[in-house]
């Protein structure tokens, strides 16, 4: 009598999970203990993808081709003795469609700065696979390490305006897991906020107070000068 099949393990042995459109993969199905021949059976969503024969104890290869949406999600392999009921299942692999990300968009709340003052960038890829990978430029100078979002959410960092120099234009970069694609950002320039001087209240003070010492002046004079003139008669 045949030994007992265990069930198969389905192992992806070349390609990867996340795949791009005409990507090969290959399937490894093996089952361990049990008497050749062994029948395998690959399955996506419970369809028959294709089946291989082994007389040995060596694993069947499946290499497929994910040319359409139709060829992603999870597939199985079935293990089983010829013209015997039954069979054990393997687990299971799932296939997703790997996105480019899209041209990041570089923000912050503010644009116009003070010296010393600390501001944030954003840079944010609104489609992509996840991860996503990004990167700030300042020119074509990196100002900070690189940072991967697991999540769809914005990548920010903290900069001090300190000096001119801190002005000029900023960009941020974009890539994720799709081979030979990068985005850049639009530009972001901050603008220097005019400082309004300390003196300026001062003066308006001082202005408002002597005009109203000529305004009070000019309406004591009738009543200076009466009483003077009729002192005078």
């Amino acid at each position: 009598f045949p030994e007992m099949l265990s069930n198969p393990k389905l192992v992806l042995l070349q390609g990867t999970l996340n795949v791009v459109m005409k990507q090969n993969v290959t399937l490894s199905c093996l089952s361990g203990p049990g008497s050749p021949p062994v029948r395998y059976t690959l399955f996506k969503h419970n369809q028959q993808v294709s089946a291989l024969n082994r007389s040995d104890l060596t694993p069947a290869l499946f290499t497929l081709t994910i040319s359409s949406a139709s060829d992603l999600g999870e597939y199985k392999c079935k293990a089983e003795y010829n013209n015997s009921s039954g069979g054990k299942y393997s687990n299971s692999l799932s296939f997703s469609l790997l996105e480019p990300v899209s041209k990041p968009v570089l923000s912050s709340p503010t644009s116009q700065v003070k010296k010393g003052q600390s501001v944030t960038l954003s840079c944010f890829s609104e489609n992509g696979s996840l991860p996503i990978t990004y990167l700030f430029f300042k020119g074509t100078q990196n100002i900070s390490p690189q940072k991967t979002m697991q999540q769809r959410e914005a990548a920010v960092i903290f900069l001090f305006i300190d000096s001119l120099s801190d002005f000029g234009t900023y960009k941020c970069k974009a890539n994720n897991s799709f081979p030979n694609n990068t985005k850049y950002s639009n530009g972001f320039n901050f603008t220097l906020a005019e400082e309004r001087s300390h003196s300026q209240p001062l003066i308006i003070s001082l202005g408002l107070i002597l005009l109203l010492l000529i305004i009070g002046f000019a309406l004591a004079i009738p009543f200076l000068i009466i009483p003077l003139y009729k002192a005078s008669e």
